[in-house]
């Protein structure tokens, strides 16, 4: 029976047509959302942050996705493995005028001849099997030439004052770097017999009960390989531990990213750098609670305040400032303060209010003259505050 495997176009969000570049750019919208350092803990972003990274693995890859658009959903009569190894030292042979031999080992292709004609007047299931073969060593190169480096994204957390005021923090981040050694080119020059093949420069792969001679992908037929870096061992790369001081804005908001320019990984064969996003994750205040530009907080009054009016004293990110309550102000009523809130990141001069919330504090009478006064009080205001309301009921 056919396997059926997964749809990499749909874990992308992409179509079928899409560019080499709009693959890395679904890549890295997606990662940067499920990284497992903006999730901690999260199992579900976890899983789904390898799977966007096996699609971009085998779509990114001009081979890889050549093969899998050949084979991606059935696979009974062709062996996948052998299929890719065909193709990835194949398309070597052809460029040269070798095309790859293949021992077919007596496979019975009668079900395939027998099958009904096809659109375009070949024989349908023959027709398909020798398109598969065809597209597999149709030619292409492999990839050489400068590769990009990938992006990096890591969480920061930063406190309080520092995300309104601004300041500068240190971060230890794991970056792939351009070996010194090799200077990003993976070799060291020389070569010596290519151990895959053992200087034939061809191997023999097993589908099914095919057989493939192939040139030999290690070496491209060569039977010679170079002599790799003994410090990255053929990456050109090495990761290391970097520590980073970078800079937070005045008024950075909680969730904000911060890009870091070319202090991603290394690129590959000269390739730039990718880049660095950082994820600010701002601390909490006692007193005060921020919501965007804006900064809330709670303030009690007396009774005597909120019903004749005053000038009180209130908390500011700026120290102590004067708030006019009005007569007759509610429990629970805001009044505002124009700019006294923090300094947007992102829009010169501007900057936020302060939203005070009014909380009448009830006192606690024990004296009698006091509840004589509260007793009078109320004969001079007899109206009823609940029936407005219960008048609805």
């Amino acid at each position: 029976m056919p396997t059926t495997q997964k749809d990499y176009y749909a874990i992308l969000g992409i179509k079928k047509t899409a560019t080499a570049d709009e693959i890395r750019k679904a890549f890295r919208k997606l990662a940067r959302k499920h990284h497992p350092d903006v999730n901690p803990g999260d199992k579900k972003a976890e899983e789904k942050f390898k799977e966007i990274s096996e699609a971009n693995d085998i779509l990114s890859d001009e081979k890889k996705r050549k093969i899998y658009d050949q084979f991606g959903f059935y696979s009974d009569q062709i062996d996948p493995a052998a299929a890719e190894a065909a193709a990835r030292a194949g398309q070597g042979g052809a460029s040269r005028g070798r095309a790859p031999h293949v021992d077919f080992g007596g496979f019975d292709f009668s079900d395939y001849a027998n099958d009904a004609p096809s659109a375009s007047g070949s024989q349908g299931g023959f027709g398909s099997f020798r398109d598969i073969f065809s597209g597999i060593f149709s030619g292409g190169q492999r990839q050489s030439g400068p590769q990009p480096g990938t992006d990096l994204e890591y969480q920061v957390d930063v406190d309080f004052w520092t995300a309104i005021r601004g300041g500068t923090t240190r971060l230890e981040v794991q970056r792939q770097e351009v070996c010194t050694t090799c200077k990003g080119k993976g070799s060291m020059g020389g070569s010596q017999t290519c151990p895959e093949c053992h200087g034939s420069g061809q191997v023999t792969q097993m589908g099914g009960r095919m057989k493939f001679n192939i040139q030999c992908p290690r070496c491209g037929g060569s039977g010679k390989v170079q002599n790799l870096c003994p410090t990255c061992h053929g990456e050109g790369v090495l990761t290391k531990t970097e520590t980073i001081d970078f800079r937070i804005k005045p008024g950075t908001r909680d969730g904000q990213r911060i890009r870091l320019a070319g202090k991603g990984n290394a690129g590959s064969n000269g390739g730039s750098s990718g880049d660095l996003y950082l994820v600010i994750r701002t601390g909490s205040h006692p007193v005060f609670t921020r919501s965007a530009d804006d900064i809330l907080v709670t303030s009690p009054v007396t009774i005597s305040e909120a019903a004749l009016g005053a000038k009180i004293e209130v908390p500011t990110i700026d120290g102590r400032a004067q708030l006019k309550i009005p007569p007759g102000t509610q429990s629970g009523q805001r009044l505002r303060m124009r700019e006294r809130g923090v300094p947007s990141a992102t829009r010169e001069g501007v900057r936020g209010d302060q939203i005070v919330t009014i909380e009448i504090v009830v006192p606690q009478v024990k004296d009698e003259r006091s509840k004589e006064i509260l007793r009078e009080f109320a004969k001079l205001n007899p109206d009823d505050p609940r029936e407005t309301i219960w008048a609805k009921v």
